[in-house]
């Protein structure tokens, strides 16, 4: 065995490797039986022998996440959400590098492994630094009419960002070498990255494949979103505007403005592909169950009084948000002898006698790397919070212990669902410091902008390690080359958030409508009056879905026979905090999936994953790219001038 640490020598694009499945189901056995098959089977010959961890590589993804980072940030601004950046990154670096190689600007082709740790960079550089400047910190301006100094804010920025990539470190191994959650995103880019460097027969197909959904994908994004920007006499003839004709006739406006109609998005049909049937199915039943029974009885008693999404989501996000927080910290504790282990290396830290090292040890992320990033984001963030609000140490301290454990929630609803329910756990902060801090705005939002922060960044790290670990890649290089995407990410997001949004007059309006910061400032004014202020509908549903996620937790454990058909907290919580339609997606790409596998299992082996991974970057792409269409040039001014 070579040593993880040993001089890499250079490996061409076509590496046999490359061309095998990847082992997307995982492992059987014990944990220690589990790790050593991926040792043995996926990493040796790959992580132990190729470059990954490389300056082309870290340059590479750092230049496309400042790049990608100006997009998610508009776009966030506009829409209140926000893109993943790795699968774009990767195919955008396979075909610059192609091009400096074609005109002898570059001497060898980038790796599997290097294009896989630029990837982690672009991430961290594109999409977790940025994600809460159009949330909390863009209520916080709307509510005080000024923006934290600069200095303030960038410091802020990074060292949530560091506080939340490091807390990521004990998770890692469990959700991801131990349970081996899905993570579809990461899937999607492993299967992206695999088809760009394969050259063998069956990977030539599956490449063909992925090829062929993503033209048709982004020839779909640009008839549903694409065809203003030519002409807005075409506009009628999208794709989107025909399916919203088509709505108009089966579903009433009553109707629509609860969610319950269906859009074409088929990147989201995509990942519930790669979601697999159990979470998928339990979306759709959960946001059935929200959107077509509470919701409509809650209107018809004059409980909820609002229309449309972000008025009606004020109400059922509490039962989601405590579903999800009690199903996923039960299944941490469950879980208390896997994370003893993966703490057990802090002993020899602290004086306690050292443990011999195992293969994983010499190649995962050191604990005391968690140690030391956690310890100093706490003293940096605790002197943030007293410098900016005045806020309590303690109070800092107990805001950074929530969020280990919120962010926890969020990694393990992210692995299932491959959504981030940054909003829904920056709640459960809201309503504990609304609490403790009544009538403080500031603190309430600040509070919970560090368990959003953790969890965004946490989420996305286990996302790209996902994806190296489906290829073989090194995770302690992996997350060298994460960190490594913060310093760019928080200079560029916070620099063109301040160009762009220069008063607080910008937010809510129609150039930004930033309808997160709308939401996250609504819960702050709601909860200025403490706890007590909740309606009792509010808190009945917290209950009911706290005991609901134990239920769901306990019940695969009584009736081991049956797990596979019980529904998944993560996918019934997740659902009552965002549009139903999301969920009718979701459940019929699975559906199309699971039935290719009942029927044709060796063309689904083939074919599943490449296709779905096809339409998320044919989509997002196109997306991309209309996105720098539509408002490079205006962006260009804001950040630029000229």
């Amino acid at each position: 065995m070579s040593h993880p640490d040993a001089p890499l020598s250079g490996t061409p694009a076509g590496d046999p490797n490359n061309d095998q499945p990847l082992r997307v189901d995982g492992f059987k056995g014990t944990a220690e039986e589990i790790e050593r098959q991926w040792f043995e089977e996926v990493y040796k010959g790959r992580g132990d022998t190729m470059p990954q961890l490389t300056l082309r590589a870290v340059l590479m993804g750092t230049v496309l996440g400042g790049i990608l980072s100006l997009t998610n940030l508009y776009i966030g601004l506009k829409s209140g959400w926000g893109f993943g950046v790795t699968i774009t990154a990767c195919i955008v670096s396979y075909s610059v590098w192609s091009v400096f190689l074609r005109f002898g600007l570059a001497k060898t082709p980038m790796t599997i492994l290097e294009n896989n740790c630029m990837q982690s960079t672009s991430s961290a550089a594109g999409y977790s630094t940025g994600t809460t400047l159009v949330s909390a910190f863009a209520a916080y301006f709307m509510i005080n009419n000024v923006a934290l100094p600069l200095g303030l804010t960038l410091a802020w920025v990074f060292f949530l960002a560091v506080l939340g990539v490091t807390m990521a470190i004990p998770m890692k191994r469990q959700m991801i070498n131990v349970e081996q959650l899905r993570f579809p995103t990461g899937i999607a880019t492993a299967e992206t990255l695999r088809a760009l460097y394969s050259k063998g027969q069956r990977a030539a197909q599956s490449a063909r494949a992925l090829t062929w959904a993503g033209v048709i994908a982004a020839i779909s994004q640009f008839w549903s979103d694409g065809l203003h920007l030519i002409s807005t006499r075409l506009e009628p003839f999208g794709l989107g505007a025909l399916v919203d004709r088509v709505d108009r006739v089966i579903f009433s406006p009553a109707w629509t403005g609860r969610t319950i109609t269906f859009v074409w998005d088929p990147i989201f049909i995509a990942a519930g592909t790669l979601m697999g049937i159990r979470p998928a199915a339990s979306i759709l039943f959960g946001g059935t169950l929200c959107w077509a029974v509470f919701v409509p009885v809650m209107q018809a008693h004059g409980v909820i009084t609002g229309e449309g999404y972000r008025a009606v989501v004020q109400w059922t996000l509490w039962g989601g948000v405590s579903c999800m927080v009690t199903s996923g910290l039960l299944s941490f504790f469950m879980q208390w002898r896997a994370i003893a282990k993966a703490f057990r290396s802090l002993g020899s830290l602290f004086g306690g006698p050292a443990k011999p090292a195992g293969l994983m040890d010499e190649i995962e992320t050191p604990m005391s790397w968690f140690v030391i990033g956690q310890v100093i984001s706490l003293i940096a963030l605790s002197w943030l919070a007293k410098v900016s609000f005045n806020m309590p140490i303690w109070q800092s301290v107990l805001a950074v212990l929530m969020s280990f454990f919120l962010a926890l929630v969020a990694c393990r609803v992210t692995g299932e669902t491959d959504t981030t329910p940054v909003g829904a756990m920056g709640k459960v902060t809201q309503l504990v410091f609304g609490a403790l801090n009544p009538g403080n705005m500031n603190i309430n939002l600040m509070s919970a902008n560090i368990t959003s922060s953790a969890a965004i960044s946490s989420a996305d790290l286990l996302t790209d390690l996902k994806s190296g670990y489906l290829l073989g890649a090194n995770p302690r290089k992996q997350f060298i080359a994460q960190f490594c995407g913060i310093f760019i990410g928080t200079v560029a997001t916070v620099l063109a958030f301040r160009v762009m949004v220069p008063t607080a007059s910008v937010l809510g309006s129609d150039q930004f409508p930033a309808p997160a910061a709308q939401t996250w400032r609504v819960v702050a004014l709601a909860l200025s009056k403490g706890f007590e202020a909740l309606e009792p509908v509010k808190l009945w549903s917290i209950g009911i879905g706290g005991l609901t996620g134990i239920l769901l937790t306990l019940l695969p454990l009584w009736f081991p026979k049956h797990a596979k058909w019980m529904p998944s907290a993560a996918g019934i919580g997740l659902s009552w905090t965002f549009h139903w339609y999301y969920g009718l997606l979701f459940f019929i790409g699975a559906l199309a999936g699971w039935l290719m596998e009942r029927k044709h299992p060796e063309r689904a082996e083939l074919y599943n994953f490449p296709v779905a991974s096809g339409v998320i970057a044919g989509g997002s792409l196109m997306g991309v790219a209309l996105i720098f269409w539509e408002n490079g040039p205006v962006v260009w001014h804001q950040i630029f001038g000229g």
